[in-house]
Order: structure tokens, then sequence, then C-alpha cells
């Protein structure tokens, strides 16, 4: 039997994974159903499908995509050539980088430079931590704005005191955004 190797951090990917609100993780997988069964025990993995063709994979992603009420969004992380189409199928792709084939990289939409699994879990801390800094940004923004132009039409405001409190907001949100270089 051969079986390519597993990465080092891949079990503990696939469990950071299911503890930042992952809720389905499925292994895609041109392998034979006994290598398939083995890694998918090995890391934990909720469900396997094996020996699929690109196109297969293609189909499974496109099949799982189509019903977003029950599977919400799909990421795909892949390597090879083989995955490019389903990297660009999918909503979020990601190609591990380092090693991947050069289509696989440019089809996907995160390219984890490092090649290892566990960085996937640390790109979607980020992207959340980035989402919330960027609500509060425009939140913020919005307020400032309409309280003044309340206070403007009311003339208690004036055009100077707005322009002011903009560029104000417009600061504040650099500096609340430069936040997001300490995680």
């Amino acid at each position: 039997m051969i079986a390519d190797t597993l990465k080092p951090d891949a079990q503990t990917a696939i469990q950071q994974l299911k503890t930042a609100g992952i809720r389905q993780t499925i292994m895609l997988t041109g392998d034979n159903q006994a290598v398939a069964s083995a890694v998918s025990q090995t890391l934990g993995i909720d469900r396997v499908e094996s020996e699929l063709l690109p196109q297969d994979k293609v189909a499974l992603v496109a099949a799982l995509t189509d019903d977003r009420a029950t599977n919400g969004k799909i990421a795909f992380v892949g390597d090879g050539i083989n995955d490019t189409p389903v990297l660009a199928r999918a909503d979020v792709g990601v190609a591990m980088g380092g090693l991947g084939s050069d289509a696989a990289i440019e089809a996907a939409d995160i390219v984890l430079m490092s090649d290892e699994p566990t960085k996937l879990a640390t790109a979607i801390s980020i992207a959340r931590f980035t989402r919330k800094i960027v609500w509060q940004n425009i939140i913020f923004a919005l307020a400032v704005k309409g309280l003044f132009l309340l206070l403007g039409a009311f003339g208690i405001a004036t055009m100077w005191e707005a322009v002011f409190a903009d560029v104000g907001v417009t600061l504040i949100a650099i500096l609340n955004a430069l936040r997001i270089m300490k995680k």
C-alpha cells in the first residue's frame, strides 16, 4: 500500500478548525478507500470520499455549495494541479503554496506559504478579528457623521467642526485598524 505522508500538524489543524467553529470536515481524495479511511480516522475527519477523479471532486463541492442552507460556506484546501478546479469552485479556496502547483496557487483565494495546515485556523482567527475591526470602524464613522449632520442641521455645529470630526474619525479608524497588525 502506497500513501502520502501526513503533515506533522495535520491532526492539530483539524482540532483547531473544529474549535474555531467549522461544523464538518470532509476529505476528498483520489486515494483508495483503505488509505483514505485510515487517514480520516487518524485525523478525526468527519466524512471521507475516496477514489475520486478531479471532476468528481468538483461535482461533490458543487453539490455542497448548492445546499448553502444546510452547509454554509465551503472552504477547500488543496495543493495539486488536480485540485485547481475545486479550489476555483469552492467559496474559499486555500492552496498549500510552499509545495503546491502554480495552477493551484493561482486558483486559490488564500495561499498558505508555509505548508502548515495549522495556519488555516490562524487565518480564520485573523479574518474574524479583521471583520470585527471593520464593523467597529463603520459604525463609529457613521455615528459621528450622523451626529454632526444633525448638529449642523440645527445650526449647532459649523462646517469646520464637521470637517475636523471627519478627519478625526478617519485617524481613529486607521489607528483602530492597526490593531490587526498585533494579531
